[in-house]
């Protein structure tokens, strides 16, 4: 049950032909990207190789994972977008930021079928472009849909996404016979560092809070949540930093602000340590504004 407390928001979802103009470079998209194939071919390249796109499988691009999308002829295509809540801030597939594939069942294909006929009009309906459609104005133009939804539409599209999710996880990665249930000092911390991502934050204040001297929390945090707290809250900071950048025209020192860091400099110094490039040339792999 410990996984289930994951949520998933849907975004889009739609069966769709493509052809070769569906041909985009670096994307990096802050949701779950995951396909049927029907027929058609295509690929996919991330820095983990090329991952061929072919007729009866699926396939899960996890959020924020750098990717090149390409179609030389055509490709008939199930796809569902979708965000994720989770209560710990830890994602399903934060340590697999890769391309994952899986023969498709019969229940797959009813599966992508049905969402489509519980959720209508969740095609994007813009472009099959990125650097059109992800804008965060289009994001809760969208999940404002979720909100109009009956009750029993909202669990048949979690249990839906649910049951698809739960085809990429039987690999031993996704072993949970060891693990351990997260102390609720721990998981409280980890609530009010997402909650309170732009405010200052403190270990010695976040210990504190949990009735625990800072040695022992900083302990506890690192082994449950498989980081430090101070490297915790950097992540959390730049995840956050890159959807702005990705969705929105904000300029860096406000992005800075947003994001909790004290100054634009600070912010661009942590955000190339952690991605790999400065906030710019993330900006310019993804340039919708």
């Amino acid at each position: 049950m410990k996984f289930i407390k994951n949520h998933f928001h849907l975004l889009n979802a739609d069966a769709v032909r493509l052809g070769n103009s569906w041909n985009f470079i670096n994307v990096i998209s802050p949701y779950y990207r995951l396909y049927y194939i029907e027929d058609g071919a295509g690929y996919i390249n991330s820095p983990a190789g090329r991952t061929t796109l072919t007729a009866g499988h699926l396939y899960l691009i996890p959020s924020f994972t750098l990717c090149d999308l390409h179609c030389d002829g055509y490709l008939s295509q199930y796809f569902v977008q979708f965000f994720e809540e989770s209560p710990n801030g830890i994602s399903l597939f934060g340590h697999c930021r890769e391309i994952l594939r899986v023969p498709a069942s019969v229940i797959d294909v009813s599966n992508f079928k049905r969402l489509l006929e519980v959720n209508p009009g969740r095609g994007i309906n813009r472009s099959d472009n990125p650097k059109v459609y992800e804008k965060d104005v289009y994001y809760k133009e969208y999940t404002k849909l979720n909100e109009l939804q009956t009750a029993s539409t909202q669990f048949e599209t979690q249990g839906i996404i649910l049951q698809l999710l739960s085809r990429f996880m039987k690999s031993e990665r996704f072993g949970i016979s060891n693990q351990e249930a997260i102390p609720s000092a721990v998981l409280a911390a980890i609530s009010y560092i997402q909650i309170n991502i732009a405010k200052p934050l403190k270990v010695s204040q976040l210990a504190s809070d949990a009735n625990l001297n800072t040695d022992y929390f900083s302990r506890i945090f690192h082994r449950y949540a498989g980081k430090s707290p101070v490297n915790f809250i950097l992540e959390k900071r730049i995840e956050r930093a890159q959807y702005l950048i990705i969705t929105t025209n904000m300029q860096y020192g406000e992005i800075a602000k947003l994001t909790g860091f004290e100054n634009q400099q600070y912010f661009s110094r942590i955000f190339r340590k952690i991605t790999g490039l400065s906030p710019k040339e993330y900006r310019n792999q993804n340039p919708g504004y």
